[in-house]
């Protein structure tokens, strides 16, 4: 968020520091929100969300699973932090540990100590593309141990975990009475393969999903919780008090989204593809390469440690050739020599971004002063 505030002060800089899809939400999304507003539907919701959006949510699981999700079982949230928080609260009391792999979601941590939790780490290796190591979630997972948090796609790696993985971190869920915290807010955009949910593995998992991401609807904060049945009521009682509903309009939007023609996200998906082999290819040549193609979501990493100064001060030195991207320490320890690249913004932006990081480069390659 520095790196944007900064980067919005100037003229003509090539965004790649936050995750903000470029592109436009579905019609019929946009429709239905105005549609909404024009008639006047902006009333308060049932904390739950609407029946139509929960519906909806409730097909999509059955539709592209083929897990059966009942609409009790989920809650709409505004935006997926807030579920993030909600479970947080749920979950976590004063001295509880969670497991998070490293590299992380940069605001993991901070819902955690919202809560009063430790976070205890299982670190991602990059020689194998940050797979997610069940062994390690193992490893770290002691009877102090509140939740294992796993993002599959993952923020800000993009790696994604398989269905075997999924069962595997089910089965040592069910084995240490760990719950599962998974956030699948990245669904829709895995490059190669299907996405798999952990609820095709166990129901007692919390699932964070919503059409941020995928639907290109950052803005309309909407999100969504799929609950065990035991935490329903608890959750809905946590949501009535701290975030009590969604927007009215923005919920029909996204009912409308996720009703929508899905040819619309095959064709984004596509284009996100090509993205991220053309950033891959340019790090390779830029020497930054960490060799590795991330399956999913819109992000990857660049190896600087062998530029001078740390991952802040070469982010100023891309920013000040005009190329805005995101200083890894805040994602983890392992993540402390990089900077996360988002392809999310348009391929002409990405192609000026590759044209002046290569001549910044060529000019001089080591940075220096």
């Amino acid at each position: 968020m520095d790196v944007l505030e900064r980067a919005d002060d100037r003229q003509g800089v090539v965004h790649m520091e936050v995750g903000e899809p470029d592109f436009s939400l579905p019609a019929a999304a946009a429709d239905a929100a105005v549609a909404a507003v024009r008639g006047g539907d902006d009333d308060y919701t049932s904390s739950r969300g609407t029946a139509g959006l929960r519906d909806a949510i409730s097909d999509y699981y059955d539709e592209t699973y083929g897990v059966d999700v009942p609409p009790s079982r989920i809650l709409v949230t505004p935006g997926s932090s807030a579920g993030l928080l909600l479970a947080m609260l749920a979950l976590v009391d004063p001295g509880d540990d969670v497991v998070l792999t490293d590299p992380y979601y940069a605001c993991y941590p901070n819902f955690v100590r919202q809560a009063g939790g430790n976070i205890v780490t299982t670190k991602l290796d990059p020689r194998t593309g940050f797979a997610p190591d069940i062994q390690g979630f193992e490893n770290a997972v002691s009877r102090d141990t509140a939740a294992m948090l796993v993002n599959s796609p993952a923020n800000p790696t993009g790696a994604v975990l398989s269905d075997s993985e999924l069962g595997e971190l089910a089965a040592l869920s069910r084995r240490t009475d760990t719950p599962i915290i998974s956030d699948e807010v990245y669904h829709g955009l895995t490059y190669d393969g299907d996405d798999h949910t952990v609820l095709e593995y166990t129901e007692d998992a919390i699932v964070l999903d919503g059409v941020s991401k995928r639907y290109a609807m950052t803005g309309y904060r909407v999100g969504w919780m799929v609950l065990p049945p035991g935490l329903v009521d608890p959750i809905n009682r946590l949501a009535q008090n701290l975030v009590i509903c969604a927007p009215a309009p923005s919920q029909a939007a996204a009912e409308a989204a996720i009703r929508a023609d899905h040819g619309w996200l095959d064709d984004v998906r596509d284009q996100y593809r090509q993205r991220r082999d053309r950033l891959v290819d340019a790090a390779d040549d830029w020497g930054l390469s960490m060799d590795y193609t991330p399956g999913g979501a819109y992000y990857l990493l660049l190896d600087v440690s062998d530029l001078p100064g740390d991952a802040f001060d070469v982010a100023d030195v891309f920013l000040d050739a005009g190329v805005a991207m995101t200083p890894g320490p805040d994602f983890g320890s392992v993540a402390e020599d990089t900077l996360r690249a988002s392809y999310a913004t348009s391929t002409e932006q990405i192609e000026l971004a590759i044209e002046r990081i290569s001549g910044l480069l060529e000019e001089d390659p080591t940075l220096a002063d």
